[in-house]
């Protein structure tokens, strides 16, 4: 199936050209445990300007072709919102030395293709071309083990993560807030960041 695939890069204001389709990619990939978003596309959009507002921001899109289906954006810590950099700020990491990973997302049928290390690749190296942040993260929801809509087959991914060299930070937090599937006003949900530090030399081990 790989090589029927195209791949799309997109950085800073030349985001605008995808906000349909990764707004759509998003709203239905978020849509299964353990997000449960009920995603809406005027928030979408809202979403998105923070990444076309950035000059250093990415997105490595993969097409199956005239459709996207799947999809991983980063950005500077510092072109991000206030939630995403309180805890870097608390912990005083300074947030000008950081890339923060957004999404990572593929539709179901096209997992198992080695897509989810591609898109590590591609954003880990956008972050160390510039030379001057010394640590990436992501952030990804906690749900209750025992949370009524989990599914029997549903894989954590923090086993490919710490293979990526990410290390949960338990002392790095956000409460992130959006509409669950089935229920009627916004609900905050805890976010744990994972990180992983670069040494000059491109170098890298866990934070």
């Amino acid at each position: 199936m790989v090589h029927q695939l195209t791949f799309v890069r997109k950085t800073g204001a030349e985001f605008i050209s995808i906000f349909d389709d990764l707004a759509a990619l998003r709203i239905a990939v978020f849509r299964d445990f353990p997000y449960l978003y009920e995603g809406k596309i005027a928030y979408e959009k809202e979403y998105l300007q923070t990444y076309a507002n950035s000059e250093r921001s990415f997105l490595f899109a993969v097409y199956d072709g005239s459709k996207m289906v799947g999809a991983t954006t980063c950005i500077p810590l510092t072109d991000e919102t206030a939630e995403v950099q309180a805890p870097f700020l608390q912990a005083g990491i300074p947030l000008d030395r950081v890339f923060y990973f957004g999404e990572s997302i593929l539709l179901p049928s096209y997992r198992g293709l080695g897509l989810g290390h591609r898109f590590f690749d591609e954003r880990e190296a956008h972050a160390r071309h510039f030379g001057t942040y010394a640590m990436t993260c992501f952030c990804a929801v906690e749900r209750p083990i025992d949370h009524p809509l989990r599914t029997s087959d549903y894989q954590p991914l923090d086993v490919f993560w710490a293979k990526r060299g990410y290390s949960k930070r338990a002392d790095l937090q956000s409460n992130f807030e959006w509409l669950d599937i089935g229920m009627e006003q916004p609900t905050p949900k805890k976010m744990i960041y994972w990180t992983k530090t670069q040494s000059p030399n491109g170098a890298t081990h866990p934070a």
